[in-house]
C-alpha cells in the first residue's frame, strides 16, 4: 500500500468510508471493489484514481481507465478534474473500451491491413455491407437477412473470434448448404470487404487489437510497459473480448482494479459474462477483494428485500447492503385481479402521492418488457397524468406500432396518401424507387391521392411485371381486408391484416435482439383493439394518446424497462407484472437451467435497489396473452422475498391467498402450471405469433371501384393516331383511349397500356 505524501489527509479521502478509503489506497497488485447498487462506487474510483496521480506513482499517460459509456467518463474527468485541477487534463487513456482501442489501432493499423485513417462504419453501413455479400453468396436476402447475420457476426467479435474461430455448428445455423454461404465463409467475406474498403465496423476496434497482441508480441509489451495502473469500471458487463483485452494489457505489476457487482450483470443477451468478474481471484490470485456494502440510497426494508431475494442466486460472490437510514416503509406486494385494475392502481397511488407533496419526477413504473407500457399510457392518458418513456419510444410511437396502424388506416381510409406510402413496401413486395418514383410522378400529374393514383397504374405496362403484380396484389389485399372490416371484430381484422400482409411473420424470422419485442408489441396491440367499439374509435383513441406526446407538463411520471433503470434511482417505484412468464421471462423459463433464471433474479433486484424511499410490487390474477385471457400466478422472485420486509395485500376478495399459494410453492389455479404460468393455448399462440398462423392467402378479389381513378378525363391533344413518345417504350402511335387510359402500338415494344401522363406527343 503506497504511503500518503503528508500527514493530513488528502481532500479526496473526505467523506470516505473505510471500504472506500481502502479502495482508494490499495493501489499495488490486483483488487476487486465489489461494489452493490448505491454505495458510491464512483466516488470512490475518482478518487482512487486521484490519488494514483497526485501521490505521483503515475503520470496520466500511464495509466488505463476504461468505462462503458461516453457519459460515465465524462462524468469522471470533471470529478477528477473538481479533485486534482490540470492534472486531469492529461488523461489520453480514459475512456470507453471502443475509443480506447480505436486509438491504439489508428497506430498499428498496417499490422492487420489497415490504413491509420480507416472508417469505422455505423449500422446502417455495417448492414447494407453485409446485403451485399448475402447476395453476392447467390443467397435469398428474405430468407436469410442481413440483419441476421449481422447480429452474429457481432456476437462472434464479441467472443473475441476470427472466422477460423466460429464454431461449426453455429457458422451452419446461417445460409443453405451451397459452399462459401456458411456464417463463417460470409464472416470471412465481410471481413475482406472491411479491408479493401479500409473500414472496420465496432466489433472489429478490439478484435484487430487482440489480433495484434497475438501476432506481435512487442506492441504487446510495449503498452504492458506504458500503463503501471489499469482501472476498469462495471466489469461485471465485460463481455470475452474486452476481459482478454484486458488480462493481455495487465504487466507483470498486475496493477488492475476492477470495480463491479455480480449482483447487477444482466446484459448477457449483449455479450456481457458475469463469469468474469466471479473468477476474479481466480484469474489474479492474492488479489484483495474490496465489499462496498453501505448503501446511501434505500430505506432498511428496501435494502433487506433486495438482499433476501438475490441470496437465491447460487452464482454470485455474496455481499450484504445495509444503511443507517430509518427503517421506512416495508415493499408493498399488491396482488390485482388483472392488468387494467393494474394500471389503475399504480395511477390512483401516483396520483395520492403527488397530493401528498412528492414530485412525479421522482417517480417511475419499471417494466419487464415494452409491450407492458400500453396499458399505463393509456390509462395516464384518460386520467390527465402527464407521462414520459425512458430508453425507448412510447407504444405508439414505436416503429412497428405506426406500420400497423398505417394498415388498419389505409383500410378505414382509402385515400389516405401517407399510410398508403409508408406500408405499401413494407414487408418489401419488390417496389423500388422506380416504381414508387412513377406512382407519385402519377399521383402528381393526376392531382390524385396515391390509392388512386396506384390503382391506375396497375391497369398498364409502366412498371415491370414483377411490380405491377406486387402493387395490384397489395391493392387486391386492402379491398379485401375492406370488405372484411364490414362484418369481423376490429381485433381480428387486425390480427388477420397482420397475418396476410406477412409483416408479422417479417419480426418472426428477424434474429434482432429487438425483434421478439416488437412482435409482442403488435399482439399487445392487437389486445388493446378490444377494449375499444370499432376501429375508428380506436383510431381516434391513438391520435389523442399521441397528441399527448406534446405535453409541455413540468412534471412527469417515468415509465421505463427494468434494463433501462440501471445506474438510476427513484424515491417511489412501482415494480409492476410480477408474473411468472412476464417476469420472469417466459423465454428465460423455457431456456431451462438457473442461468437465464438467475440472471433474471438479478434484474429483479436491480429494480427494487432503485427505490429510495417506497417500493410496490404488483402481480395480476389474470393476464391477456396473444389476445386470451390467461389465469396468472405470482412471480416465483415474490415468493423469495423475506417475510419481515414485506408488506401482502390485495384488491381481490380472499385476500393475499394468490401469494401466499406462491409462497407456499403451491399452485393457485389448479391446471395452470407453476412451470409456465401460461394456459394451453400459450405456446400455441407463440408458435403463430397470436395471428392464426394461416398459411393459405384468401384468392385476391378484384379492386373495387372505390378504390380506383376510373372515368378521369384524359389530355385534350391526344387522340387515337396520335404520335407519341414514352421514356421506357419509345415512339408509338395511339391506337385506343379510354379516359387517361391510353392503347398504344410502340415501334419496339409492341402493343402497351399506358397513362396519358407518362407520354409526350409527337409533331405530326
Amino acid at each position: 500500500m503506497a504511503s500518503l505524501p503528508s500527514q493530513l489527509p488528502p481532500s479526496w479521502l473526505d467523506g470516505l468510508n473505510p471500504p472506500q478509503r481502502q479502495a482508494v489506497l490499495t493501489t499495488e497488485g490486483p483488487v476487486l471493489i465489489l461494489a452493490g447498487a448505491g454505495t458510491g462506487k464512483t466516488r470512490a474510483l475518482t478518487a482512487r484514481l486521484a490519488h494514483i496521480l497526485s501521490s505521483r506513482l503515475a503520470w496520466p499517460s500511464e495509466v488505463l481507465a476504461v468505462t462503458f459509456t461516453n457519459k460515465a467518463a465524462r462524468e469522471m474527468r470533471h470529478r477528477m478534474e473538481m479533485l486534482i485541477g490540470d492534472m486531469a487534463e492529461g488523461l489520453p487513456f480514459l475512456g470507453t473500451f471502443h475509443a480506447i482501442a480505436a486509438r491504439m489501432l489508428r497506430k498499428h493499423a498496417g499490422l492487420v491491413g489497415l490504413d491509420s485513417n480507416f472508417t469505422i462504419l455505423d449500422t446502417d453501413d455495417q448492414l447494407r455491407l453485409l446485403k451485399q455479400v448475402v447476395i453476392e453468396a447467390g443467397l435469398d436476402e428474405k430468407r436469410w437477412p442481413a440483419k441476421q447475420l449481422a447480429g452474429m457476426i457481432d456476437r462472434w467479435k464479441n467472443r473475441g473470434e476470427l472466422p477460423g474461430d466460429v464454431p461449426v455448428g453455429e457458422s451452419m445455423s446461417f445460409g443453405d448448404s451451397t459452399p462459401g454461404t456458411s456464417g463463417a465463409k460470409l464472416y470471412a467475406r465481410y471481413q475482406q470487404r472491411l479491408a479493401a474498403l479500409n473500414a472496420a465496423d465496432f466489433g472489429d476496434l478490439l478484435l484487430h487489437m487482440l489480433t495484434i497482441f497475438d501476432t506481435h508480441p512487442d506492441v504487446l509489451v510495449d503498452y504492458r510497459k506504458r500503463f503501471k495502473y489499469i482501472l476498469v469500471d462495471e466489469y461485471q458487463d465485460t463481455n470475452i473480448a474486452q476481459y482478454r483485452w484486458l488480462t493481455l494489457l495487465t504487466s507483470e505489476r498486475r496493477n488492475i482494479a476492477c470495480v463491479g457487482d455480480d449482483d447487477q450483470s444482466i446484459y448477457s443477451w449483449r455479450g456481457a459474462e458475469v463469469a468474469n468478474i466471479l473468477k476474479f481471484e481466480k484469474d489474479f490470485p492474492g488479489a484483495t477483494v474490496i465489499k462496498l456494502e453501505q448503501n446511501y440510497r434505500s430505506t432498511p426494508h428496501i435494502l433487506a428485500a433486495a438482499n433476501g431475494l438475490i441470496a437465491h442466486n447460487s452464482a454470485r460472490i455474496g455481499k450484504a447492503l445495509f444503511t443507517d437510514e430509518p427503517a421506512g416503509d416495508q415493499v408493498k406486494v399488491i396482488g390485482v385481479w388483472d392488468g387494467p385494475e393494474e394500471a389503475r392502481l399504480v395511477g390512483d397511488k401516483a396520483e395520492q402521492l403527488a397530493r401528498d407533496g412528492a414530485s412525479l419526477n421522482h417517480m417511475a413504473i419499471l417494466v419487464r418488457a415494452q409491450f407492458q407500457t400500453r396499458a399505463f399510457e393509456d390509462r395516464f392518458v384518460s386520467i390527465g397524468l402527464p407521462y414520459k418513456i425512458v430508453g425507448g419510444f412510447r407504444f405508439y410511437e414505436r416503429a412497428e406500432i405506426r406500420d400497423a396502424l398505417a394498415y388498419l388506416r389505409i383500410v378505414t381510409s382509402p385515400n389516405d396518401a401517407l399510410a398508403f406510402e409508408r406500408i405499401v413496401n413494407v414487408p418489401k413486395r419488390g417496389l423500388g424507387d422506380k416504381a414508387m418514383g412513377k406512382l407519385h410522378a402519377l399521383a402528381r400529374s393526376m392531382d390524385r391521392p396515391l390509392p388512386q393514383a396506384a390503382a391506375a397504374l396497375v391497369e398498364t405496362d409502366e412498371l415491370t411485371p414483377a411490380a405491377r403484380r406486387a402493387l395490384k396484389g397489395f391493392i387486391a389485399d386492402v379491398a379485401r381486408w375492406r370488405d372484411q372490416s364490414e362484418n369481423l371484430p376490429h381485433s381480428e381484422l387486425a390480427r388477420i391484416i397482420l397475418d396476410e400482409s406477412g409483416y408479422i411473420t417479417m419480426w418472426q424470422a428477424d434474429k434482432s435482439v429487438e425483434a421478439d419485442g416488437r412482435v409482442d408489441n403488435l399482439i399487445e396491440l392487437t389486445r388493446a383493439m378490444e377494449d375499444y367499439p370499432s376501429l375508428t374509435a380506436f383510431l381516434e383513441h391513438v391520435s389523442l394518446v399521441m397528441d399527448n406526446d406534446a405535453s409541455d407538463a413540468n412534471e412527469k411520471i417515468t415509465i421505463m424497462t427494468l434494463h433501462a433503470a440501471k445506474g438510476l434511482e427513484f424515491d417511489h417505484v412501482f415494480l409492476v407484472g410480477w408474473e411468472e412468464g412476464v417476469f420472469p421471462s417466459q423465454r428465460a423459463m423455457d431456456e431451462g437451467g438457473t442461468k437465464s433464471l438467475e440472471e433474471e433474479r438479478r434484474l429483479a433486484y436491480v429494480g427494487i435497489t432503485r427505490a429510495k424511499k417506497t417500493a410496490t410490487i404488483t402481480h395480476a390474477a389474470n393476464r391477456q396473452i396473444y389476445g386470451t385471457w390467461t389465469a396468472a400466478i405470482p412471480s416465483r422472485f415474490v415468493s423469495e422475498l423475506p417475510p419481515a420486509n414485506v408488506d401482502v395485500s390485495s384488491t381481490m376478495s380472499g385476500g393475499p391467498s394468490l401469494w401466499r399459494a406462491a409462497l407456499q410453492g403451491g399452485d393457485p389455479f389448479g391446471d395452470v402450471s407453476r412451470g409456465t404460468g401460461r394456459g394451453p393455448g400459450w405456446a400455441r399462440a407463440a408458435a403463430v405469433g397470436g395471428f392464426g398462423g394461416s398459411t393459405n392467402r384468401t384468392p385476391a378479389i378484384e379492386v373495387r371501384a372505390s378504390a380506383v381513378s376510373v372515368g378521369l378525363k384524359g389530355r385534350s391533344d391526344v387522340a387515337i393516331g396520335s404520335k407519341v413518345f414514352h421514356s421506357k417504350f419509345g415512339a408509338g402511335v395511339v391506337t385506343a383511349v379510354e379516359g387517361n387510359k391510353l392503347e398504344i402500338d410502340f415501334e419496339h415494344a409492341g402493343q402497351k397500356r399506358v397513362l396519358d401522363s407518362f407520354i409526350e406527343v409527337l409533331p405530326g
